[in-house]
């Protein structure tokens, strides 16, 4: 059988924990950080990596065969 290609995307955006959840980033930290309306307690929330929901996690694994 010939080698899978991982999706370049989602490559960037997921890492497998040990335990095989799906670890993600929070959007909305890209821009407008300073004075826009996103406070401090939001902005320290959103540092924190969340997991994938379980609903996205086997579309998700599809795109990462390797991981």
């Amino acid at each position: 059988m010939p080698k899978l290609k991982t999706h370049s995307g989602a490559k960037k955006r997921f890492k497998m924990s040990a335990t095989g959840k799906v670890k993600r980033a929070h959007a909305n930290k890209s821009h407008l950080l300073n004075g826009h309306g996103k406070t401090t307690k939001l902005k320290r929330g959103l540092r924190k990596a969340a997991y994938a929901d379980k609903t996205n996690v086997k579309a998700i694994k599809l795109l990462l065969p390797y991981k």
